[in-house]
């Protein structure tokens, strides 16, 4: 996306809504392989290891936050498509799902879209280089936040 934008800077937020959709489809994908491949695969490995109750918890306690799980993989550089596919073998609601994926993968995209449409070539290292560590940070603030509101 990056080598696109530079390339053509009048693009920039067309190139970040393509990808955005072309995410969240992947994302769809991956749902669709989660859920498809547990019944499969997983549910008769925990079976036989004995630890098919604690998936049942482990589920209940990943849907409870999934949307958040959802939203901090879609901008932080955790893969996305780890979480994806953890959404589809827990049963996340679909729509809280898709809600998550959009908005994240929007907002990562189109952050990258604006920057480089501003301020061209220059900021490309700090992007690939920290943009990252800036939505790490900007997440684990956010959470921290809403925790310290919670709890106190």
């Amino acid at each position: 996306m990056i080598a696109m934008i530079v390339a053509r800077p009048s693009r920039a937020f067309v190139i970040a809504a393509v990808a955005t959709v072309a995410s969240v489809a992947g994302g769809l994908a991956g749902y669709a392989i989660g859920y498809g491949a547990f019944e499969t695969l997983g549910r008769p490995v925990l079976e036989f290891y004995g630890k098919d109750a604690y998936f049942a918890e482990f589920q209940l306690r990943y849907n409870e936050w999934g949307a958040w799980a959802v939203l901090i993989a879609g901008v932080t550089p955790f893969p996305y498509k780890v979480i994806t596919i953890l959404s589809g073998t827990t049963a996340l609601n679909i729509w809280v799902f898709l809600v998550a994926s959009v908005i994240a993968r929007a907002f990562r995209f189109f952050i990258v879209a604006t920057l480089l449409w501003k301020f061209g070539t220059p900021i490309r290292d700090f992007i690939e280089a920290r943009l990252g560590l800036v939505f790490t940070v900007l997440m684990v603030l956010l959470l921290g936040g809403f925790m310290a509101v919670r709890y106190l």
